[in-house]
C-alpha cells in the first residue's frame, strides 16, 4: 500500500511539473465551455439585412420599424436596382433583402392585401430559413395588430426567393467546410507528426548534415502532403459534382488554385507546429484538437459568425478555414472570380509568409 501511496504521489509531481499536461486537464475544458457557451448558438442574431422601400409610404415605414426594433437584424436601408442587390449578395455583406413593392400601402387600402419579397442567401441554408421565418413572423405579428380594429382584415403575403440554392439542398453548406475542414487537419497533422517523428527517431539530424540545406529538408517532407491533399481536393470535388449534385459554378483552375494556396499554408502552420515540439503526441494533440475545434466553430461552418460576441468574431479572423470557406462557397456556389475573392485570397498569402517567416527564424535558432 506504501509502494502505491508512493507511486500515485510520483505520478502527482509529474503531472504538476508539467506544464502543458496541466494546460491540457486545467485549460482545454474551460477554453471550450467559454467557446461552447458563447460560440455554438443556432440563433439568429444582428443579421445584416438590405431594405428596398419602393412604397415609401406610412405602411412600409411602420413595418420597417417592427423590422429594426428586434434584435435579429441589423437594417442596411436603400433603393437599389436589382444588380446592386445581388452585387451586394456577392459581396458577402448581407443576408438577406426585403423588398416593398411601390403601391403598398395603396393595395393594402383597396385590395386589403399586398405582398413582400424577402430575397436570402440561401448558401448557408439554416440561417436563410431562420431569416425568412424571422421576417415572416414579424411581418405576421404586424398584420395581426393593424387587424385588430378592421372590420375587413388586411393580408401581407411574404414572398420568398433563396438566392444560390433555391432547391434548399444540404451539400451547399457542408461541401465548402468538408473541404477546409479536410485540407486543414491533414496538411496540419501529417506534416507536423512527419517532421517529429524524425526528430524522436534521430533520423532529424542525419538529415540536417547531410548535403541537402535544412530548409530543403523541411520543404521536402512538406510536399507529398500538398500532393495528397490536391489529391483529396480532386475527390470531394468530384462526389460533389457526380454524387451530390453539386456543380462547380466558377472557375475550376481557381478553385484548384486557392486550394493550393490553403494546403500551402496549413503546411506551414504544420511546419510550424513540428518545429516547436518534440513529441508526437504533442504535435498530434496540438494539430488535431488545437485545428478541429476552430475550424468548426470559427470558420462560420456550422454556426454563423456574426452571432458570437465581437472578441470572439475578432479571433475568427486568425483561423485560416474561415476565409478558405468563404472563397470555395464564392466560387463554387455563386460562380465569383478572383475579383470578388482578392481579400481572402490576400489574407491566406499573409498568412503563409507570417508562419513560413518565424518557422524558418525558430528553425535556425533550435540549431545553434
Amino acid at each position: 500500500m506504501k509502494q502505491f501511496i508512493a507511486f500515485v504521489r510520483k505520478e502527482f509531481y509529474h503531472v504538476l511539473r508539467d506544464r502543458r499536461t496541466l494546460l491540457i486537464l486545467f485549460g482545454m475544458p474551460i477554453a471550450q465551455i467559454l467557446i461552447f457557451g458563447f460560440a455554438l448558438t443556432n440563433e439568429v442574431k444582428d443579421s445584416e439585412i438590405l431594405v428596398v422601400d419602393y412604397a415609401r409610404d406610412n405602411a412600409s415605414q411602420e413595418l420597417i420599424t417592427e423590422i429594426s426594433a428586434s434584435r435579429y437584424f441589423n437594417i442596411r436601408q436603400a433603393a437599389l436596382s436589382y444588380q446592386e442587390i445581388l452585387s451586394a449578395f456577392r459581396a458577402g455583406k448581407i443576408r438577406a433583402v426585403v423588398v416593398f413593392p411601390a403601391n403598398f400601402n395603396a393595395d393594402l387600402l383597396h385590395q386589403n392585401k399586398a405582398q413582400v419579397q424577402i430575397i436570402a442567401d440561401a448558401t448557408d441554408i439554416n440561417t436563410a430559413n431562420m431569416i425568412t421565418n424571422y421576417l415572416s413572423s414579424i411581418i405576421m405579428d404586424y398584420q395581426n395588430r393593424v387587424n385588430e380594429n378592421l372590420n375587413m382584415p388586411y393580408r401581407i403575403i411574404p414572398e420568398t426567393r433563396m438566392l444560390y440554392n433555391p432547391q434548399l439542398k444540404g451539400a451547399h453548406g457542408f461541401v465548402p467546410g468538408v473541404m477546409a475542414l479536410v485540407l486543414l487537419l491533414v496538411s496540419v497533422m501529417m506534416t507536423a507528426i512527419s517532421i517529429v517523428r524524425e526528430k524522436e527517431t534521430g533520423t532529424m539530424e542525419v538529415l540536417l548534415v547531410s548535403p541537402f540545406k535544412p530548409v530543403l529538408v523541411i520543404f521536402a517532407k512538406a510536399f507529398p502532403y500538398l500532393l495528397l491533399s490536391l489529391v483529396n481536393v480532386a475527390a470531394i470535388l468530384f462526389l460533389s459534382v457526380f454524387v451530390l449534385d453539386l456543380p462547380v459554378k466558377g472557375s475550376l483552375p481557381l478553385l484548384f488554385a486557392e486550394s493550393t494556396l490553403f494546403i500551402i499554408t496549413c503546411l506551414a502552420l504544420g511546419i510550424f507546429i513540428s518545429i516547436k515540439t518534440d513529441s508526437q503526441q504533442i504535435a498530434m494533440l496540438i494539430s488535431l484538437m488545437g485545428m478541429l475545434l476552430p475550424t468548426m466553430m470559427f470558420s462560420g461552418f456550422l454556426f454563423p459568425i456574426e452571432n458570437m460576441p465581437y472578441p470572439l468574431q475578432i479571433l475568427s479572423n486568425i483561423v485560416p478555414s474561415k476565409w478558405f470557406y468563404i472563397i470555395v462557397k464564392s466560387i463554387m456556389i455563386k460562380g465569383l472570380g478572383l475579383n470578388a475573392i482578392w481579400k481572402e485570397t490576400a489574407i491566406l498569402a499573409g498568412m503563409t509568409l507570417f508562419l513560413l517567416a518565424i518557422s524558418l527564424k525558430s528553425f535556425k535558432i533550435r540549431l545553434q
